[in-house]
C-alpha cells in the first residue's frame, strides 16, 4: 500500500481552514498520481493505492466540511465516495481471487479444479466491475474531479489568508495644525507736534 504524503508547514497556530486547504490539495495529488494503470488486471495493486488514497480523500473532506460551500462540496463528496464504491467492487474480486488461488495451492489435484472453477466465475465478475470502473478513471474525469476538489481547497483558504494578507494599514497620524504666527504689533500713529515737550517747529 502507498505510504500517505505528509502535510508540510503545519503548525499549531495555523487556521482550520489553511489546514484544511493544505490537506485537500495534498490528497488530490495523492488521487491523481494513484488513477494511471488502475485497469491493469495483472498489477491489481495499482487499483489498491488509488482506492486507499480516495478514502483517504473522503476523511479529508468530511474532517473540514465546514470550511467549504455547501453545494459544492456535497457534489465533490458525492463523486468522491462514488469513486471510492466502483474502486470497492473490483478490490473485492481482486482480493477474493488471491484467496482462491493461496487456496487453491494447499489442495490436492483432485480438489483444484471445483476451485478453478469458483475462481473463473470471479474473474468474469471482476472483469464487468472493472468495465463499470473504467469511465470513472479517465484521464479527463480525474482531471474534473481534481479540479472542483482543489476549488473547494481554494475556497476554505479564501476564509482566512486574505484577512491575513491585507490586514488594514494604521490610519495616518492626523495632520499637525500650523504653530499660530505672533500677530505683527500694530502701528502707532506718528506722534502730534509738541508732544515731546518741546516748541514746534
Amino acid at each position: 500500500m502507498a505510504k500517505s504524503r505528509p502535510i508540510a508547514e503545519i503548525g499549531k497556530d495555523d487556521a482550520f481552514a489553511s489546514v484544511a486547504a493544505r490537506v485537500v490539495e495534498t490528497r488530490t495529488q495523492e488521487l491523481v498520481e494513484h488513477s494511471e494503470g488502475v485497469l491493469d488486471l495483472g498489477d491489481i495493486e495499482r487499483l489498491h493505492d488509488m482506492r486507499v488514497a480516495t478514502r483517504r480523500l473522503r476523511a479529508s473532506l468530511e474532517v473540514f466540511q465546514p470550511c467549504f460551500p455547501k453545494k459544492r462540496y456535497k457534489a465533490a463528496h458525492r463523486e468522491v465516495k462514488g469513486l471510492a464504491d466502483a474502486l470497492g467492487e473490483r478490490r473485492d474480486r481482486d482480493v477474493t481471487l488471491e484467496e482462491l488461488d493461496r487456496f487453491a495451492a494447499g489442495l490436492g489435484t483432485a480438489d483444484r479444479p471445483g476451485v478453478r472453477s469458483l475462481a473463473a466465475a470471479v474473474r468474469d465478475e471482476q472483469a464487468e466491475a472493472n468495465l463499470k470502473l473504467a469511465p470513472s478513471v479517465t484521464a479527463e474525469r480525474v482531471a474534473a474531479l481534481a479540479e472542483r476538489l482543489l476549488s473547494l481547497a481554494a475556497a476554505a483558504r479564501a476564509l482566512v489568508e486574505p484577512a491575513q494578507a491585507e490586514e488594514p494599514e494604521a490610519p495616518p497620524e492626523p495632520a499637525r495644525p500650523p504653530e499660530p504666527r505672533p500677530a505683527p504689533a500694530p502701528e502707532l500713529p506718528p506722534a502730534p507736534a509738541g508732544a515731546n515737550g518741546g516748541e514746534p517747529r
